[in-house]
Order: structure tokens, then C-alpha cells, then sequence
């Protein structure tokens, strides 16, 4: 059965117009380089006949062994960036040398900030979240401005429907977007039961005050209330844009792509689609109101989340040009969508999926699937398809036995009791900072991962909730936990993996107080762990103290230091108040009274094997040309490569866990990309040829940025994350892998006149 796409429109006051007003491409002074986030720059400098010539013109290192995602800005000449220990350092575009430093913030969202500037530019600032506090500096100094919000803070747990104290975390990693006197802000809300909801919000740059609010878990008399159980606002949670967000200026409509409601496997609390889940929202960036909507996932059980920037072109299709605004998804798919009206420009077809097994389930029975244009992710695997490199023969078998036994009905195939494999999965397909586009040829470009994940549901954790024992029975049992609840990311003795980096001990140490902050309220990439307790997250600290992690020493400290005009994230000496430690009763927080709760809370983790060989053959990853003149792929290249399976005859596998690689696409027909192999590379636009590689002095995650300063056309590329091979897989009696001596931000021009 197919049936036909309902879409909700509303069409008032909207003005005409093309992409984003003029922008001055010699500036980066914007996450993602401008508010229409194409990462596009219109310089002629570097070309294809001259980027083979590129070469190093500056590093910076960052000083400590983090792995830094951060997009850097450049405005008038004057890059910033997040280094030291968590310091905001403005640095000389032209040179790479200190000009500032703002220190001692922790907590600082990773991705980015948001720049701002009034008309006579007199009032120049820098917008950032920490720790759940909206903030504002001076561009030029560095210092706090304390009329900004309440003494330089904006508390951003208020206003949420919920008791500010239980909010653990809300603030995003991306910096939200600026607009004429607006900051828009999504959040990352965490993925438990009882998260907080994921509300979008547009405060005031000037005064910090809230202007607008749009809640993405409607409340009673409000669009898409019915979609949900009555009252779900009042302990639902999730549906937020933890994302990036899009602007059409001239328009004046923002684009917020929404994730998972949560709990993200387990929806018995939320039965119905769950509006505005998963959903491409048109907003009128001036008051908030919905213009029109999409939704990509009904109520949704895979954390299939909707995070990567929509992007802006302009089309030719049906005979004629359309301003359009792509989305790609985690589950592959790229949707295309009439910018102004939200009309699909290809059938988008609701197709019949599995039915879930889980009591008091009822996962939604049909899906929506693009006719147009074509996926670009693998989206099925079976036995046949297990990695042929790096594996021994007898772990060969048993993975193909273990999924042969899965449950795998293909995408959409609910989470349940058995275990059922899901491609892509959690972290698969397209994700943040990973689109591109050339607005006026009508092309996007975009990195993908195949990351195929094993779910299986269970009551929560048996730990949760209790008072830990002393000693070394407290030590097993942190371990117990930490190997259950954070191996996957962090490595089985805390070391990292190229699907996480260390755990924040070692030479990265935090005391027991400060743990607890990260693993409650969550940090980065990292989810909350609501149902550990105060106790739990104490042993698990204990057990990380007990293996005596190591990590790299500091570097970088024989550069010129730049002077520091303030440390911390209070302004003014204040003090932002630190989560209290509070125990958790058995199974979570109680739902509110009169909520027809769920008799059990299902879990699972992400079904996520860094720490295995990569269970799937390649390629693991690949940059992709769409374009949507015609609805088609245009080409499709690895991206990258992995030195391990190459030794063993591997050829164009692209690198392992491509999940967080931007882009820089250039009007002169050039495409940069760094990724976790250690190298830049530059490709060609038209056909996806490699034209350009340099080696980077670590792997590199995140954003690039592309300006001009002093005549000269720079690229920089962050570059601290360790270097990637084999799927983080070690053999017994591999040593572990070398992490590296040089995290820097890296900048490249052609050779100076």
C-alpha cells in the first residue's frame, strides 16, 4: 500500500527573493560560513590549476590533548578559537598568533559560536552557551558583557515547563544562528525517559530576553497535540535541534531540522507520530510562527534524528526555477522541498515498515520514503556483507552467524527483545556539519558513514539506583558499569576510540564532583546518564582512577602567548551554580501524576562496536555530488582511507566512523575535506577526482573554514582527533595507538609573493 503525503502549509507573509543577501566571502563570520550554512565561498584564488601548490602558512596547537570539533570565525581579520583547555582565543587569521585569551571555560558548547555586529559595527559580539547559560564578549576584548542577560547570563533551564532544577542539561553544542537582533537556539536535551523538551527559542542579542518560543512537544490547543498522548508536554522530552540551523534571509524563514522524542528505542509513553519529531520546520525567524513542516520519521524508535544544515539552492525542475531547501537524514535519505510553500519537488511515497514486539508498543506502520532522488547510504545488510578485512577468520564467523540470527527486516525493523540490526544506524548516513552545496548550480554535496547497529531491549540497568560498596568491590563495580554504560566510546581502559575521545581523567583529570557533572547533565557529543545516581558515577570514577589512564601531555606551550583578558565562564565573579548530586529512585524519575505511564521502561545501548572490527565491508564511507537539477546522484567517491585494510588489499574503503567531516566548497570548482586518516584533500567539484592531499598532524573532525586575509586565501582546518585506522580494532598484544604530539589548527595558502 502507498498512500500519499499529507503536509501542513501556511503561506502568510512571506517575501520573494533569491539565497542569502550579499556576503562577504572573505569572512568566515559565521558557523558554517553564513547563515544559509552551504559552506560555500566565492574566492578565486585557489583554483584547480594552482591547489596542488598549496602548502602550510601557519599552525597553532591547541595545547592540551582534546579533541577539538570547533568551526573557526574570521572577522576582520581575527580567527577564533576553542583551545587551552577549553579557552576562547582570538588569534591573527594572517599568522596564527595569540591576540587574546579568554580561559577557563569548560562546558563551552564545542562546535562553534555566533558572531553579531550592529549596523555601525561599534557593538561586535561573540554568542556562546556554557553549561546551560547563554553569554556574551566583546569581539574585540574579550571581556564578559554584564548587561547582557542577568549580570552577563541568561539561564537557559527557564521557561521549559519544567522545574529549572531538574534540567540537567539543555544547552546546544552548535551555536544556534544570529538573525537581524536574534539568536535562534535549539538545544541537546539528552536522550532519557523524562528529558527535558527540546523547545526552540530566539532571545534578544542585545538584552538577552527571551522573544519567542516554539514548542516542538505541543502543548493543549496547539498544532500536533493530537499526535501525541494527552499531556505528553508535561514529561515528554527530546524533539529539539540539537543540530544546525538554515536561514533564508531575504525571506526571513529558518529552517530547524528536529531529532528523536525520547525515549529514543522505546515510545510505549508516546504512542502516536509524535509532531514535531524528526521534522524539517519552516519558522518565521522574526516571530516564531510555523510556516510549514515535514516530517521525516514517525514516531520514531531508531534515533533517526533530523541534524544535518538544510540546505539552500536553486533549481531547475518541471520547466522552471525553484528556490528549493534540501535535508539529508541519518536513515540516507535526501529530501527536497519547495523553500517557500514545503511542497516535496519528487512524490514522497508512505510505505508499509515492520510492526514492533515490544509490549505496549505500537510503532507507526508506515514510512515516508523519497521516489526521488535516490538514497545515499547502504540501507540493508545481511551475513554476506561482513568486513573481509582486518577480522580474523574466526571472528569472520561469528559475526556473520550473530547476524545472520538478528532480527533484520530492513529499515524501520523496531527495536525488541531480540536483537535486530539497524543500517544506518544511530550514528550512520549524514549528520552534523557534514552538508555542502553550490546554491546556483543546484548541487549538494554531503559525507556519509555506513555504521550499522545491534539493538536489544531489557529493563534498565540493575545498578542504577543503588548505594555502591566500598572499596575494591566499589572499584568492580564502576567497572561493571563503565564497561556496560561508556567502553563503546571512550575505549575498554579509558584511552579513547576513534568513536570517542578519552575519559576525562589522567592528565584530562576531573575530580569526583566535576565527573559527575559530564556524566549527569552529559557534554558534547556524550548523553546524560540520568539513571546513574550520584553513588553509581562514583564507583565508575573510582574504577577510571584505578587504571591510571594516560594521556598526552600538554604542547604547544612554546608559542607566543597572547594576553589573557578574563578566565571562567561567570562574568563578574559570579558563580553559575553546579548541578546537585541527587540519587535516582529505581527505574528513573516518576512520571507526573495522572500520566497513563508505561508498566516497564525499556533500554538499550546504541548497539555500537568501535571497539570491535568494523563488522561491516566497505566502503565505510564516501563524499556524495547530488544533483538536484535532475534528482540524481551526480557521483560518489571514497572518503579517504584506511591504512589497516589497505595493507591487506583494501582499496578505496574510505575511513572508518566519517561521521562529523565538513566541507568547503569553492566558486572556482573545488571541494575541501579533512578527515580522521590524518589528511586534508581537495576534489573536484565536477567529478569527485582528488586533485590535492596534505598530511594533517592529527585527524581532523568538525568544520573547516575558508577566508581571505592580507591579500591571501586561507584554509584552516582543525586537527587534533587521533588518527583512524582499522576500525579502533586491536589484535592481543597490539600496542595502543600513538595519539598525537601536535593537535593544532592547521592553515594553508599558496605560496606568499
Amino acid at each position: 500500500m502507498r498512500r500519499a503525503i499529507t503536509l501542513t502549509v501556511c503561506l502568510a507573509g512571506l517575501a520573494t527573493g533569491h539565497d542569502a543577501a550579499g556576503q562577504d566571502y572573505r569572512r568566515w563570520n559565521d558557523y558554517g560560513g553564513g547563515p544559509d550554512n552551504s559552506h560555500f565561498v566565492e574566492l578565486s584564488q585557489i583554483d584547480k590549476s594552482n591547489v596542488a601548490r598549496l602548502e602550510v602558512a601557519w599552525t597553532y596547537r591547541t595545547g592540551d590533548d582534546r579533541t577539538y570539533v570547533f568551526n573557526p570565525i574570521v572577522v576582520d581579520n581575527v580567527m577564533y578559537v576553542l583551545a587551552r583547555n577549553s579557552s576562547l582565543v582570538a588569534l591573527d587569521a594572517s599568522t596564527g598568533k595569540e591576540i587574546w585569551i579568554h580561559e577557563n571555560l569548560p562546558g563551552l558548547s564545542t562546535r562553534g559560536i555566533a558572531y553579531w555586529e550592529s549596523k555601525d559595527r561599534r557593538d561586535r559580539r561573540l554568542l556562546f552557551a556554557m553549561n546551560n547559560y547563554l553569554q556574551a564578549i566583546n569581539a574585540r576584548t574579550g571581556q564578559s558583557i554584564l548587561t547582557f542577560g542577568k549580570n552577563g547570563l541568561v539561564d537557559l533551564r527557564a521557561g521549559l515547563g519544567r522545574d529549572p532544577r531538574t534540567v540537567v542539561r539543555v544547552q546546544p553544542e552548535n551555536p544556534g544562528r544570529v538573525f537581524e537582533n536574534l539568536i535562534m537556539l535549539g538545544s541537546s536535551t539528552g536522550e532519557a525517559y523524562l528529558s527535558p523538551p527540546g523547545d526552540i527559542r530566539a532571545f534578544d542579542v542585545i538584552t538577552g530576553k527571551l522573544v519567542w518560543t516554539f514548542h516542538t512537544i505541543p502543548h493543549p490547543g496547539e498544532e500536533g497535540y493530537e499526535t501525541w498522548p494527552k499531556d505528553a508536554w508535561k514529561y515528554a522530552g527530546g524533539a529539539n535541534t540539537w543540530g544546525e540551523i538554515t536561514v533564508d534571509e531575504k525571506r526571513g524563514i529558518a529552517f530547524f531540522p528536529t531529532g528523536s522524542p525520547t525515549y529514543d528505542y522505546y515510545g510505549a509513553d508516546r504512542i502516536g507520530t509524535n509532531l514535531f519529531a524528526n521534522c524539517l520546520i519552516a519558522l518565521d525567524a522574526r516571530t516564531g510562527k510555523k510556516l510549514w513542516h515535514f516530517q521525516t520519521v514517525h514516531h520514531d524508535l531508531w534515533d533517526y534524528d533530523v541534524n544535518a544544515a538544510p540546505q539552500l539552492i536553486t533549481v531547475r525542475h518541471g520547466g522552471k526555477s525553484i528556490d528549493a531547501v534540501s535535508v539529508s537524514t541519518k536513515q540516507g535519505f535526501l529530501f527536497v522541498f519547495d523553500r517557500v510553500t514545503g511542497k516535496p519537488l519528487w512524490p514522497i511515497e508512505e510505505r508499509p515498515v515492520p510492526a514492533s514486539r515490544m509490549p505496549g508498543e505500537q510503532a507507526w506502520p508506515t514510512q515516508p520514503f523519497p521516489t526521488a532522488p535516490p538514497p545515499f547510504a547502504r540501507q540493508k545488510m545481511t551475513s554476506e556483507d561482513v568486513n573481509p578485512y582486518i577480522l580474523t577468520p574466526e571472528q569472520r564467523a561469528a559475526w556473520k552467524d550473530r547476524i545472520a540470527k538478528t532480527r533484520n527486516e530492513g529499515l524501520f525493523t523496531p527495536p525488541g527483545f531480540e536483537e535486530t540490526l539497524s543500517l544506518p544506524g544511530a550514528r550512520g548516513g549524514s549528520n552534523w556539519g557534514t552538508n555542502a552545496a553550490n546554491p546556483r548550480k543546484g548541487t549538494v554535496y554531503l559525507t556519509t558513514q555506513d555504521w550499522p547497529t545491534i539493538y536489544k531491549l531489557g529493563l534498565e540497568d540493575p545498578l542504577a539506583g543503588r548505594r555502591p560498596p566500598a572499596g575494591r568491590a566499589a572499584v568492580d563495580q564502576g567497572r561493571v558499569i563503565y564497561e556496560r554504560q561508556c567502553a563503546s566510546c571512550h575505549g575498554p581502559n579509558g584511552q579513547g576510540s576513534p568513536g570517542g575521545p578519552p575519559a576525562l581523567i589522567g592528565a584530562r583529570r576531573l575530580d569526583s564532583a566535576a565527573f559527575y557533572q559530564v556524566v549527569a547533565g552529559g557534554r558534547g557529543e556524550m548523553p546524560a546518564f540520568v539513571d546513574l545516581d550520584a553513588a553509581a558515577i562514583a564507583t565508575v570514577h573510582l574504577f577510571l582512577e584505578s587504571r591510571e589512564t594516560a594521556s598526552t601531555p600538554r604542547t604547544g606551550d612554546d608559542v607566543s602567548r597572547g594576553p589573557v583578558v578574563a578566565s571562567g565562564g561567570a562574568p563578574g565573579g559570579l558563580e553559575i551554580p553546579d548541578l546537585e548530586p541527587r540519587p535516582s529512585p529505581l527505574g528513573g524519575p516518576p512520571y507526573p501524576s495522572g500520566v497513563d505511564a508505561p508498566a516497564n521502561r525499556y533500554y538499550t545501548d546504541w548497539g555500537l562496536y568501535p571497539n570491535q572490527p568494523y563488522i561491516i565491508g566497505p566502503p565505510w564511507s564516501a563524499l556524495v555530488a547530488y544533483d538536484l537539477n535532475k534528482g540524481t546522484i551526480k557521483w560518489r567517491v571514497p572518503l579517504g582511507a584506511d591504512a589497516r585494510a589497505a595493507k591487506e588489499g583494501g582499496r578505496d574503503t574510505g575511513v572508518f566512523m566519517a561521521e562529523r567531516h565538513g566541507l568547503v566548497v569553492t566558486s572556482t570548482g573545488l571541494i575541501f575535506v579533512a578527515t580522521t586518516d590524518g589528511k586534508v584533500r581537495a576534489h573536484d567539484e565536477e567529478t569527485g577526482e582528488v586533485l590535492w592531499s596534505a598530511d594533517l598532524p592529527a585527524g581532523s573532525e568538525g568544520l573547516p573554514s575558508m577566508y581571505e586575509a592580507d591579500g591571501r586565501q586561507f584554509l584552516v582546518v582543525p586537527a587534533s582527533a587521533n588518527i583512524n585506522t582499522g576500525g579502533g580494532h586491536r589484535r592481543p598484544g597490539d600496542p595502543p595507538p600513538a595519539a598525537p604530539k601536535n593537535r593544532s589548527y592547521v592553515a594553508f595558502a599558496l605560496p606568499a609573493k
